[in-house]
């Protein structure tokens, strides 16, 4: 099964939080479109958004100093740029690229309109403690499998650093600038066609071995069939996505976390999480799978809500051995 061999992973340690600067956002820039949403609830851009980061150096997604929050994705109706701020009154977005009214449309369930908190009952106190200091904690929900499948494929079995370094280079290298005033600074990663014909060379050279990579473009062959997974409950959607070979309960599941905000998605197989969980909630950190599904039993329907407040509090085993070195194959 996939795996994380370091437990550094920024989304696995810190929960997919990401640091959003304070601030109000500005006014719709040339060529954009705009959107007010008040979610009635408090929203937490960077508890909401951060899992969609994929390290500190991803070409989709920056944080800038007025508070906004930019993504860049590749919609069904083509490339578009969002642009996400908190305001006293709720949200404002702009977007821009032929996908702009696509992604302003999702903008409610992409901060967690879909998602229902109140179905959480905190049942230890660390869990309790970390739900109560993150109100504005809601699961995203993308609608968007492949954009999520594709950086969780490439983090199987290597350090996070290794995982970041290739993303980034294949984005930049295959993808596109996107639409609107950054389009220097982000970009569209590539479609599902500039995926399957990515060469072998330049797989080895963003550090891919060929397992990762050849899974990554039967994905890309049937990729229409694997967005379908995004209107389905999580057992149909997994069974879909598991359908492809070298795709296992750990990738559906970290990419079901993100797509269809799957609250009950908990990632198994991860070298450290059950180690984490155990630790956090029976200071046991020698837990496997089956001790951390016990361990969460208490929170079905709501387990990986669980586990990501778990990983935000902060509680980990301390270290026993050396971090794994960071290898690069592109330089063989």
């Amino acid at each position: 099964m996939a795996g994380r061999f370091t437990p550094s992973t920024r989304t696995t340690v810190r929960g997919g939080h990401t640091a959003v600067p304070a601030g109000q956002g500005r006014a719709v820039g040339a060529g954009g479109k705009g959107r007010s949403w008040n979610p009635g609830v408090p929203v937490d851009l960077g508890l909401v958004l951060g899992p969609l980061r994929r390290g500190p150096g991803d070409p989709t997604f920056r944080t800038t100093p007025d508070g906004s929050v930019w993504r860049a994705t590749r919609t069904p109706e083509g490339p578009a740029t969002l642009r996400v701020a908190a305001t006293p009154d709720g949200v404002d977005a702009e977007a821009w690229g032929p996908g702009r009214d696509w992604v302003l449309a999702q903008l409610p369930p992409l901060l967690g309109a879909d998602d229902d908190p109140s179905a959480f009952v905190p049942r230890h106190r660390l869990v309790h403690a970390s739900h109560r200091s993150r109100p504005g904690l809601r699961l995203t929900r993308t609608g968007l499998v492949l954009e999520s499948l594709i950086p969780t494929v490439l983090e199987q079995k290597v350090t996070a650093d290794e995982a970041y370094r290739a993303w980034r280079r294949l984005v930049r290298q295959y993808g596109e600038p996107a639409p609107g005033p950054l389009g220097q600074e982000l970009y569209v990663m590539p479609d599902a066609r500039a995926w399957a014909l990515i060469p072998s060379w330049d797989w080895h050279r963003a550090g891919v071995d060929m397992k990762r990579s050849a899974t990554i473009v039967r994905a890309a062959r049937v990729a229409h069939r694997l967005e379908e997974a995004a209107a389905m409950d999580l057992a149909q959607a997994s069974a879909r996505l598991e359908a492809v070979p070298g795709i296992g309960p750990w990738t559906s599941a970290e990419t079901l976390q993100r797509s269809n905000g799957a609250a009950d998605a908990v990632t198994t197989g991860d070298l450290h999480l059950p180690g984490i969980i155990g630790y956090a909630l029976a200071g046991d950190r020698d837990a496997d799978d089956a001790r951390m599904l016990e361990l969460l039993a208490p929170y079905a329907g709501q387990r990986h809500r669980a586990a990501r407040l778990v990983l935000l509090a902060g509680r980990t085993p301390p270290r026993r051995t050396p971090r794994m070195p960071r290898g690069d194959i592109g330089r063989l």
